[in-house]
């Protein structure tokens, strides 16, 4: 693991260490507490890459990624929902329309969380949530199939396509209201802990100084696709929990085996990570993102070998982790990324 000395690393392993590890096997079996949030939120860890001005810490890019290394390696559920407020954070840190000034001091110092619905975009050129110019606004339209921290954000970034393949994205309250509802919380495999809805959009409408983006769907498509050809911070996190798992268990040969391989394939991600055009090379990123999912299953795999039958109680950690690890292969899916997974897979 990387022993860069920013403060924010500190601080993020201090937390999952006191609260977030100790706690995870209580939290996958109940729900990620409001208390856990609430700790991240007074950390400073949700201002990481906001500008220091409007309280972030304008962390470099290697500081963000490896502090989300850290919490999805203690608790991936509270990762999960607190790895959704960087995007509404990095988006408003770009515009000059007037929601940067509304919104993004809260969300960089930590007094609100963000949560998003916009990854059924991706689903172009069906459009499962229309957005219409209406009353000096905008109405949305449609269905998110997937919104995760219901209850526990304050925000939403949403997004809808318009009828001219406009990307509208813009800010709402996280609660039920005229035109928005959301289902029962879905029960997962993994994650179900993070409380994930569907949001069922009729009629929505939201002004316009809601609005912090309006682009191109082929635009937004293009800037869109480095988020999901590069294997998350998430991936290596559980990885390295899972080789912990191994060492505890007096398995230091195998352990130590995987995690040469995992720091080499982590060191080729975070430095193509870096690439100043991030689509490009994208082949190159498709195919370390597969050998980190590969190494993780290997790591999470041994855990569970390693544990034996005890390994299979729900209090276990090697199971845990071996679920978590079985939720990240399709975090974030695309139709390219499945493609390349399936195809690497088809050659073991």
């Amino acid at each position: 693991m990387t022993t860069a000395a920013h403060p924010l690393l500190a601080t993020a392993r201090a937390l999952a260490d006191g609260l977030l590890a100790p706690h995870a096997a209580r939290v996958d079996q109940e729900g990620v507490p409001q208390g856990h949030l609430d700790a991240i939120k007074r950390s400073g860890l949700l201002g990481v890459s906001a500008p220091p001005e409007y309280g972030g810490s304008g962390a470099p890019d290697a500081v963000a990624r490896e502090v989300q290394e850290i919490l999805a390696g203690a608790c991936c559920s509270t990762w999960f929902v607190q790895t959704q407020h960087h995007s509404p954070v990095r988006l408003l840190t770009q515009t000059d329309l007037p929601a940067r000034e509304r919104l993004l001091g809260r969300l960089a110092s930590g007094e609100s969380l963000a949560g998003i619905a916009f990854a059924h975009v991706r689903a172009f050129p069906r459009v499962p949530v229309r957005a219409s110019a209406e009353r000096g606004g905008w109405r949305f339209d449609g269905r998110v199939p997937w919104y995760t921290g219901w209850g526990l954000n304050d925000v939403i970034l949403l997004a809808g396509v318009s009828e001219a393949d406009e990307v509208v994205f813009a800010f709402t309250e996280a609660r039920e209201q005229p035109g928005l509802r959301a289902s029962a919380p879905m029960r997962l495999a993994a994650l179900t802990a993070a409380r994930t809805v569907a949001l069922e959009l009729d009629g929505l409408w939201l002004p316009e100084d809601a609005v912090v983006l309006r682009t191109p769907q082929e635009k937004f498509a293009l800037l869109d696709r480095p988020r999901n050809t590069n294997a998350s911070p998430a991936v290596f996190g559980v990885a390295y929990a899972a080789l912990q798992v191994l060492e505890d268990a007096g398995e230091f040969e195998t352990a130590g085996a995987l995690r040469g391989r995992l720091d080499e394939v982590r060191a080729q991600v975070y430095d193509l990570a870096e690439h100043p055009v991030p689509y490009e090379r994208v082949p190159e990123r498709l195919a370390l993102k597969t050998q980190s999912y590969d190494l993780m299953r290997a790591a999470t795999t041994a855990a569970v070998v390693a544990g034996g039958g005890r390994a299979l109680g729900l209090d276990g950690t090697a199971q845990r982790l071996y679920r978590e690890g079985m939720f990240l292969l399709v975090q974030g899916q695309t139709t390219e990324v499945r493609r390349a997974h399936l195809d690497a897979l088809a050659e073991i």
